[in-house]
């Protein structure tokens, strides 16, 4: 027997996804902040560790965003509520921390070579 839900979450789709977007949207913007100011401050001690500090919660909201946007999602496609969830929740936070992880080493590896050791075009 197939599982249809009564009142399938689309509204909490629309919401995780502008969450998502939104929060992308700061994330951007706080990014393009602390990399305009990197040469202004290369005369200070500033750890990477510290601008990292100031993208979590952006971040944050981009984690969750993704996670109720997942979840929902599989809940429209006919999983349970709670094996929704339990899919979504996982995959979204394994993911949003090898992206966090890759975005720290990739600001600390440009804060020490520069933003001239990203050119990707002078491989080829």
């Amino acid at each position: 027997m197939y599982y249809f839900p009564l009142q399938p979450p689309y509204f909490l789709l629309l919401v995780g996804f502008l969450t998502a977007l939104t929060s992308g949207l700061a994330l951007s913007g706080t990014l393009k902040v602390i990399v305009q100011k990197w040469p202004s401050d290369r005369t200070e001690n500033t750890k990477p560790r510290s601008s990292l500090k100031q993208l979590l919660v952006p971040f944050i909201g981009i984690t969750g965003g993704t996670c109720l946007f997942l979840s929902s999602g599989l809940e429209i496609f006919g999983f349970p509520s709670s094996l929704a969830l339990g899919v979504g929740l996982p995959i979204s936070l394994f993911t949003c921390l090898l992206v966090w992880l890759q975005l720290g080493s990739m600001m600390t590896f440009i804060e020490r070579e520069g933003m001239k050791s990203l050119d990707l075009d002078s491989f080829s």
